[in-house]
């Protein structure tokens, strides 16, 4: 009898282990590690064949993204800015980059920062206030590229982009030395010199505000008659 259970439960636990997936080898006694479990990157192994596993609904089978990844979902202005270009045509596509418009804002860091990277990557041709004085330009006796706030003064933002991009005439292309946002914040330097070196931003500002001081100053003197006249 007991010899009919071992043999029965032997035979219980043979068919057990066989497994109809061609990549499975069953239940195994010591595999050793001979066969370790493969995890396929962004594979939802919350669901396993046909039942959940709350345990594992969780976890993320792919490694977290490494420092400095791009974001393309969490931060809007990084995705904007990172997305390709896709004016890949630098004749061509010169005059469809008009429409481009600067993904950053002109915020004081950026600010800062274009006015910087001006100073060692683009002053040696187009000058410190971009006038096209470049000491460059006066040593070789190349011909001088226009003036911001000349020539170039009406020279929209994506067209200096494409500029930095792909290069233009005597100016080569920057994409290999300045990132996409490194060339957006150039260009907010670059539009402060077209408007006498104060970002259009900063103009509308302050025209606002002298506006919201007359008006104010008008309230206040009309009061100081209306109380005088009591």
């Amino acid at each position: 009898m007991i010899r009919i259970i071992t043999v029965a439960v032997l035979l219980v636990a043979a068919v057990a282990s066989c497994t109809k997936g061609e990549d499975s080898a069953g239940y195994e006694y010591t595999p050793d590690m001979y066969r370790s479990p493969a995890i396929e990157a962004y594979v939802d192994y919350g669901m396993i064949k046909d039942y959940a596993v709350d345990s594992l609904k969780e976890l993320q089978s792919a490694r977290l993204p490494g420092h400095g990844s791009i974001p393309f979902n969490s931060d809007s202005t990084a995705a904007a800015i990172n997305m390709p270009y896709i004016l890949d045509r630098p004749i061509e596509d010169y005059e469809a980059a008009d429409s481009i418009a600067n993904p950053i804002g002109p915020t004081e860091e950026n600010l800062k920062e274009g006015a910087r990277i001006y100073s060692f990557m683009c002053v040696h041709c187009h000058g410190e206030k971009g006038k096209g004085d470049g000491a460059v330009v006066a040593k070789s006796g190349h011909a001088a590229p226009g003036a911001y706030d000349g020539a170039l003064k009406e020279l929209s933002v994506g067209k200096m982009f494409h500029t930095l991009t792909h290069g233009k005439n005597m100016m080569g292309s920057h994409a290999s030395q300045l990132s996409k946002k490194e060339r957006w914040q150039v260009i907010l330097h670059v539009q402060a010199l077209q408007n006498g070196g104060v970002h259009p931003s900063n103009i509308v500002e302050e025209i606002a505000d002298s506006t919201q001081s007359s008006e104010a100053a008008a309230v206040s003197e009309d009061a100081l008659e209306t109380n005088e006249g009591e």
